[in-house]
C-alpha cells in the first residue's frame, strides 16, 4: 500500500499540484488519504476533457459511482479506486458525498448554461465544499462538523476562482459557468459572452462573477475560528482565490486572452504561509 500511495502523491502532483502541497501541508500520516481524496476529485474532474462526447463521460463516471457503491469490491487491478476505496473505509467518509461528487461533475461533460449564483452554489457545494468536509474528516473528524459551513462559503470561493483560471478553456469549448443571471445583469446573454466581443460588458460580468466569489471567501473567513487546527490544511488552497480575484479583476475582459495564474512558487508561498498563520 506504501508504494502505492508514493504513486498516487506524484500523480496528484502532476494533475493538481496546489492539492498536491495541501496534502504535504498535512500530517505525514494523513497524506496517503488526502492524496487518495484528491486524486478522486482530479479524476472525475478531468473526464471532460478525455471524451469528444458526453455518454463515454457519463460511463466513466458511472463507475466510479457502481465501484463506490460496491461494498465487495477492493478495487483490485485499479490504484486509485483501491486508494479510495481504503480511504472510505478507514475514516467510515460518507459514500453519498462522494456519489454527489461524481453527479455534479455530469453538468461538466455538456454545455448547458448555469442558470443562476444558486445553481453555482450548489455545484460547489457538492465539489470543492465537499472535498474540503471529506478532508476535514480524515485530518480532524472530531471537529470536522463545527467547520460545515466554513466549508460550504470555501468551497464556492474556491470554484468561482478555479473557473475564472479555467475561463479561457471552457469559453475554447463553449461551456460558460457564470450565472445566467449574473450575464444578464451586467447587459449580456451567454452567446454574446461567447462572442467575446463586448469587451466593456465582459469586464462587468468577469469584475461581479470575481465579487461573487469575494462574498463567499468573506464569509468563510468569518467563520475561521469553527476551523480546528488539524483541519486546516484542508482549507488551505483557499488562499489562492484572493489573489486570483484580484487578477481577473484587473484583467477584465483581457481574461479571456490572457492567462492570469500565478506562478508556482507564488502559489506554495501563499499557502505555505496561509498554513503557518492559519488564516487565508
Amino acid at each position: 500500500m506504501q508504494a502505492n500511495s508514493a504513486q498516487i502523491l506524484a500523480d496528484l502532483r502532476d494533475a493538481d499540484r496546489d492539492r498536491y502541497l495541501a496534502c504535504l501541508l498535512a500530517p505525514a500520516d494523513k497524506q496517503p488519504s488526502l492524496a487518495a481524496l484528491y486524486a478522486f476529485n482530479a479524476e472525475i474532474a478531468r473526464i471532460r476533457d478525455l471524451v469528444h462526447e458526453p455518454l463515454p463521460g457519463e460511463i466513466r463516471m458511472q463507475w466510479w459511482r457502481d465501484l463506490l457503491g460496491n461494498d465487495q469490491w477492493r478495487g483490485e487491478g485499479h490504484p486509485l479506486a483501491q486508494a479510495v476505496l481504503h480511504c472510505i473505509r478507514e475514516h467510515r467518509l460518507p459514500i453519498s458525498v462522494l456519489q454527489d461528487m461524481i453527479d455534479a461533475r455530469i453538468f461538466d461533460l455538456y454545455d448547458d448554461p448555469m442558470e443562476d449564483r444558486a445553481a453555482l452554489e450548489g455545484y460547489a457545494g457538492e465539489t470543492a465544499s465537499a472535498l474540503i468536509q471529506l478532508s476535514s474528516l480524515v485530518l480532524d473528524p472530531q471537529n470536522a462538523a463545527k467547520s460545515a459551513e466554513a466549508a460550504g462559503h470555501a468551497g464556492v470561493a474556491q470554484t468561482v476562482a478555479g473557473l475564472l483560471l479555467l475561463l479561457p478553456l471552457h469559453l475554447g469549448r463553449g461551456q460558460v459557468y457564470l450565472p445566467a443571471e449574473l450575464l444578464r445583469a451586467t447587459g449580456l446573454e451567454r452567446e454574446a459572452f461567447l462572442a467575446g466581443d463586448d469587451a466593456e460588458a465582459i469586464s462587468r460580468a468577469i469584475r461581479a462573477f470575481a465579487g461573487f466569489g469575494r462574498d463567499h471567501l468573506a464569509k468563510a473567513r468569518a467563520r475561521l475560528d469553527t476551523i480546528s487546527p488539524l483541519n486546516f490544511p484542508a482549507f488551505s488552497p483557499l488562499a489562492l482565490a484572493e489573489p486570483i480575484f484580484e487578477r481577473a479583476e484587473a484583467a477584465g475582459a483581457g481574461l479571456l486572452r490572457q492567462p492570469i495564474r500565478p506562478a508556482q512558487w507564488r502559489r506554495q508561498w501563499w499557502m505555505w504561509r496561509a498554513s503557518r498563520r492559519r488564516l487565508f
